[in-house]
């Protein structure tokens, strides 16, 4: 599961367009991925629809699930502070328990670590 601060920025697209490139390489780990959002539903389906992405989007605009994953922070650009996304992936195992936890993650880097990771999972193979 993957949590992605705005649909449509350059990190997040970098970050999703990687996801569907190498689509079937998490297919291959058995990985179901799921991209979620604070954006709202239109916002999903649309940016979705604009980079043919081929896997789950979910919006969390009231930022629930990014909250209950500790995907929910201070941030700080420009020196101005502002509560927001912070960019993580999570790998849930089979029985729900997160599994490994990819804080900070970088856009350009993800696919390459999280499916290293993957590989390495016993429950994957």
């Amino acid at each position: 599961m993957q949590i992605l601060p705005q649909a449509d920025t350059p990190g997040c697209t970098t970050q999703a367009c990687g996801v569907r490139d190498r689509y079937d390489e998490y297919a291959k780990a058995g990985a179901r991925v799921v991209g979620i959002s604070p954006d709202e539903v239109d916002d999903i389906a649309k940016f979705a629809g604009k980079y043919d992405l081929g896997f789950t989007l979910l919006a969390d605009p009231d930022h629930a699930v990014a909250e209950k994953y500790g995907a929910w922070g201070e941030k700080s650009m420009y020196g101005k502070k502002y509560m927001g996304v912070l960019r993580s992936t999570f790998i849930v195992d089979p029985d729900g328990k997160i599994a490994k936890v990819f804080p900070k993650v970088q856009p350009k880097k993800h696919d390459h670590i999280v499916l290293e990771a993957l590989a390495g999972l016993p429950f994957l193979t």
